[in-house]
Protein backbone atom coordinates (compact mmCIF):
# COMPACT_ATOMS: atom_id res chain seq x y z
CA UNK A 1 0.00 0.00 0.00
CA UNK A 2 1.02 3.19 -0.82
CA UNK A 3 1.53 6.11 2.06
CA UNK A 4 2.33 9.42 1.49
CA UNK A 5 2.05 11.99 4.62
CA UNK A 6 1.80 16.05 3.84
CA UNK A 7 3.34 17.68 6.32
CA UNK A 8 5.07 20.57 8.21
CA UNK A 9 7.29 20.16 11.01
CA UNK A 10 6.04 23.34 13.15
CA UNK A 11 2.14 22.79 12.61
CA UNK A 12 1.14 20.61 15.86
CA UNK A 13 -1.89 19.00 13.74
CA UNK A 14 1.04 17.73 11.93
CA UNK A 15 2.71 16.28 14.50
CA UNK A 16 -0.29 14.85 15.81
CA UNK A 17 -0.07 12.68 12.71
CA UNK A 18 3.18 11.74 12.55
CA UNK A 19 2.71 10.24 16.58
CA UNK A 20 -0.32 8.50 15.27
CA UNK A 21 1.42 6.70 12.55
CA UNK A 22 4.68 5.83 14.67
CA UNK A 23 2.23 4.22 17.48
CA UNK A 24 0.65 2.21 14.60
CA UNK A 25 4.24 1.62 13.37
CA UNK A 26 2.51 2.58 9.51
CA UNK A 27 5.59 3.67 7.45
CA UNK A 28 4.80 6.53 4.70
CA UNK A 29 6.45 9.02 2.18
CA UNK A 30 6.72 12.74 4.05
CA UNK A 31 5.99 15.29 1.76
CA UNK A 32 7.10 18.82 3.52
CA UNK A 33 4.59 21.49 2.69
CA UNK A 34 6.20 25.16 3.88
CA UNK A 35 3.42 27.02 4.99
CA UNK A 36 5.75 30.16 5.39
CA UNK A 37 6.83 29.91 2.01
CA UNK A 38 2.71 29.38 1.51
CA UNK A 39 2.93 25.93 -0.71
CA UNK A 40 -0.48 24.78 1.00
CA UNK A 41 -1.52 27.44 -1.31
CA UNK A 42 -0.14 26.22 -4.84
CA UNK A 43 -2.67 24.86 -7.01
CA UNK A 44 -1.05 21.27 -6.87
CA UNK A 45 -1.51 20.74 -3.57
CA UNK A 46 -5.17 22.38 -3.56
CA UNK A 47 -5.97 19.96 -6.25
CA UNK A 48 -5.31 17.43 -3.89
CA UNK A 49 -6.63 19.15 -0.62
CA UNK A 50 -9.32 21.91 -1.26
CA UNK A 51 -9.23 23.28 1.88
CA UNK A 52 -5.31 23.96 1.73
CA UNK A 53 -4.24 23.06 4.97
CA UNK A 54 -1.55 20.38 6.54
CA UNK A 55 -2.03 17.29 7.03
CA UNK A 56 -3.20 15.52 4.56
CA UNK A 57 -2.33 11.33 4.73
CA UNK A 58 -2.66 9.86 0.95
CA UNK A 59 -3.44 6.04 1.26
CA UNK A 60 -3.37 4.46 -2.45
CA UNK A 61 -4.41 7.99 -3.85
CA UNK A 62 -7.03 8.56 -1.73
CA UNK A 63 -6.50 11.89 -0.02
CA UNK A 64 -7.52 12.04 3.75
CA UNK A 65 -7.50 15.05 5.60
CA UNK A 66 -8.41 16.73 8.59
CA UNK A 67 -6.27 15.22 11.97
CA UNK A 68 -8.89 14.12 14.20
CA UNK A 69 -10.70 12.72 11.40
CA UNK A 70 -7.55 10.99 9.98
CA UNK A 71 -6.98 9.03 13.55
CA UNK A 72 -10.42 7.54 13.35
CA UNK A 73 -9.46 6.07 9.92
CA UNK A 74 -6.58 4.66 11.64
CA UNK A 75 -8.03 3.22 14.19
CA UNK A 76 -10.64 1.71 12.13
CA UNK A 77 -8.16 0.34 9.32
CA UNK A 78 -5.30 -1.00 11.70
CA UNK A 79 -6.73 -1.49 15.41
CA UNK A 80 -3.74 -2.17 16.91
CA UNK A 81 -2.83 -0.93 19.05
CA UNK A 82 -5.72 1.24 19.51
CA UNK A 83 -5.71 4.76 20.26
CA UNK A 84 -9.72 5.09 20.64
CA UNK A 85 -10.71 2.52 23.23
CA UNK A 86 -13.92 0.56 22.56
CA UNK A 87 -15.53 1.42 26.10
CA UNK A 88 -18.25 4.13 25.03
CA UNK A 89 -17.73 6.02 28.09
CA UNK A 90 -14.16 5.82 27.88
CA UNK A 91 -14.27 6.49 23.94
CA UNK A 92 -16.13 9.56 24.67
CA UNK A 93 -13.93 11.11 27.13
CA UNK A 94 -11.13 10.13 24.90
CA UNK A 95 -12.70 12.03 21.99
CA UNK A 96 -13.54 14.94 24.70
CA UNK A 97 -10.26 15.45 25.68
CA UNK A 98 -9.05 15.90 21.83
CA UNK A 99 -11.85 17.91 20.91
CA UNK A 100 -11.16 20.23 23.51
CA UNK A 101 -7.69 20.73 21.99
CA UNK A 102 -8.60 20.06 18.22
CA UNK A 103 -11.81 22.47 18.36
CA UNK A 104 -11.41 25.00 21.42
CA UNK A 105 -7.53 25.88 21.68
CA UNK A 106 -6.21 24.95 18.64
CA UNK A 107 -8.08 26.77 16.22
CA UNK A 108 -7.87 30.50 18.23
CA UNK A 109 -3.94 30.23 17.88
CA UNK A 110 -3.23 29.02 14.60
CA UNK A 111 -0.90 31.04 12.80
CA UNK A 112 -3.40 31.85 10.04
CA UNK A 113 -5.28 33.24 12.92
CA UNK A 114 -2.40 35.04 14.47
CA UNK A 115 -1.46 36.65 11.39
CA UNK A 116 -5.15 38.17 11.01
CA UNK A 117 -4.97 39.57 13.87
CA UNK A 118 -1.84 41.14 12.20
CA UNK A 119 -3.12 42.34 9.62
CA UNK A 120 -6.67 43.28 9.79
CA UNK A 121 -6.30 44.72 13.75
CA UNK A 122 -2.58 45.40 13.87
CA UNK A 123 -1.73 43.67 16.85
CA UNK A 124 1.96 43.75 17.53
CA UNK A 125 3.98 40.83 18.56
CA UNK A 126 3.17 41.35 22.10
CA UNK A 127 -0.39 41.85 21.55
CA UNK A 128 -0.36 38.22 19.52
CA UNK A 129 1.88 36.91 22.34
CA UNK A 130 -0.74 38.33 24.94
CA UNK A 131 -4.12 36.60 22.44
CA UNK A 132 -2.05 33.58 22.83
CA UNK A 133 -1.16 33.07 26.62
CA UNK A 134 -4.68 33.64 26.90
CA UNK A 135 -6.50 30.92 25.07
CA UNK A 136 -3.71 28.57 26.03
CA UNK A 137 -4.82 29.91 29.83
CA UNK A 138 -8.28 29.24 29.63
CA UNK A 139 -8.25 25.63 27.16
CA UNK A 140 -5.37 23.95 29.34
CA UNK A 141 -7.28 25.29 32.27
CA UNK A 142 -10.45 23.86 31.56
CA UNK A 143 -9.09 20.57 30.31
CA UNK A 144 -6.80 19.80 33.56
CA UNK A 145 -10.32 20.72 35.47
CA UNK A 146 -12.04 18.07 33.30
CA UNK A 147 -9.55 15.17 33.63
CA UNK A 148 -8.71 16.16 37.26
CA UNK A 149 -12.76 15.98 37.80
CA UNK A 150 -13.59 12.20 35.55
CA UNK A 151 -10.08 10.75 37.46
CA UNK A 152 -9.68 8.24 34.34
CA UNK A 153 -5.77 9.02 33.86
CA UNK A 154 -2.46 7.36 34.71
CA UNK A 155 0.58 7.86 33.43
CA UNK A 156 -1.40 8.74 30.45
CA UNK A 157 -4.83 11.19 29.78
CA UNK A 158 -7.09 7.26 29.97
CA UNK A 159 -4.72 5.20 32.17
CA UNK A 160 -1.34 3.47 31.18
CA UNK A 161 -2.11 3.19 27.20
CA UNK A 162 -1.84 5.80 24.92
CA UNK A 163 -4.36 7.04 23.27
CA UNK A 164 -5.50 10.27 20.95
CA UNK A 165 -5.99 11.92 23.45
CA UNK A 166 -2.11 12.05 24.07
CA UNK A 167 -1.28 11.98 20.49
CA UNK A 168 -3.40 15.74 20.57
CA UNK A 169 -2.26 16.80 23.73
CA UNK A 170 1.97 16.39 23.41
CA UNK A 171 1.54 19.02 20.02
CA UNK A 172 -0.43 21.66 22.10
CA UNK A 173 2.26 21.42 24.91
CA UNK A 174 5.16 21.86 22.13
CA UNK A 175 3.55 24.95 21.00
CA UNK A 176 2.42 26.46 24.19
CA UNK A 177 6.36 26.29 25.40
CA UNK A 178 7.27 27.41 22.07
CA UNK A 179 5.51 30.69 23.17
CA UNK A 180 6.50 31.02 26.47
CA UNK A 181 3.07 29.88 28.17
CA UNK A 182 3.17 29.21 32.14
CA UNK A 183 2.01 25.72 32.44
CA UNK A 184 2.66 25.46 36.25
CA UNK A 185 -1.04 25.73 36.92
CA UNK A 186 -1.22 22.17 34.61
CA UNK A 187 0.60 19.70 36.94
CA UNK A 188 -1.69 16.60 35.46
CA UNK A 189 -1.45 17.72 31.91
CA UNK A 190 2.40 18.41 32.21
CA UNK A 191 2.86 15.00 33.96
CA UNK A 192 1.09 13.22 31.23
CA UNK A 193 3.52 15.28 28.62
CA UNK A 194 6.48 13.91 30.38
CA UNK A 195 5.00 10.13 30.37
CA UNK A 196 4.51 10.38 26.58
CA UNK A 197 7.65 12.09 25.74
CA UNK A 198 9.66 9.09 27.18
CA UNK A 199 8.56 6.92 23.87
CA UNK A 200 9.84 6.78 20.71
CA UNK A 201 6.56 7.86 19.05
CA UNK A 202 6.75 11.53 20.40
CA UNK A 203 10.28 12.13 20.54
CA UNK A 204 11.33 10.32 16.95
CA UNK A 205 8.38 12.85 15.30
CA UNK A 206 8.76 15.87 17.19
CA UNK A 207 9.67 18.91 15.39
CA UNK A 208 13.21 19.50 15.53
CA UNK A 209 13.79 15.67 14.32
CA UNK A 210 11.95 16.70 10.62
CA UNK A 211 13.74 16.95 7.69
CA UNK A 212 11.92 20.19 7.07
CA UNK A 213 13.07 22.09 10.33
CA UNK A 214 16.64 22.41 9.09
Amino acid sequence: MSRQLYTFFRSSTSYRMRIALACKRLAYEPHYVSLPKMQHHEAAYRDLNPQGLVPMLVEDERPLIQSLAIIEYLDEVYPEPALIPKDPQARAYVRAFSQIIGCDIHPLNNVRVLKRLQSQFGAGEDATNEWYRHWIAEGLGGLEDFVLQQGRSGQFALGNAVTMADVCLVPQIFNARRFGCELGHYAKLTGIFENCMKLPAFTDTQPNTQADAF
